[in-house]
């Protein structure tokens, strides 16, 4: 799972019709130093299946892979990122 900070949202044209009835958000995985606000520390944007309504600037919890889809067992969803969370604070030493 990976942290991430929202910086928008993708609009689709046509879906897949498993995958209606959410968004789909972009979003920038964080390092250690991104978390703490340094702009190195801001990976390449992603896209990411969203349940949970994050809006830009809201920092979440990301999925990947095979657990991205886990939510749904066993239904079959087409998603590689999931939103998990949206994280109220982070504290970093």
């Amino acid at each position: 799972m990976r942290i991430a900070e929202v910086i928008g949202r993708v609009t689709l044209s046509n879906c897949h019709p498993s995958i209606r009835g959410a968004t789909w958000i972009l979003a920038v995985p964080l390092s250690h130093q991104g978390i703490k606000g340094n702009e190195s520390g801001r990976g390449e944007p992603f896209v990411i299946y969203d349940e949970l309504g994050a809006n830009a600037g809201c920092q979440i919890a990301v999925s990947e892979g095979p657990e991205a889809s886990a939510p749904f067992h066993p239904e079959q969803k087409p998603i590689n990122a999931y939103n998990a969370a949206i994280l109220d604070t982070l504290d970093v030493d």
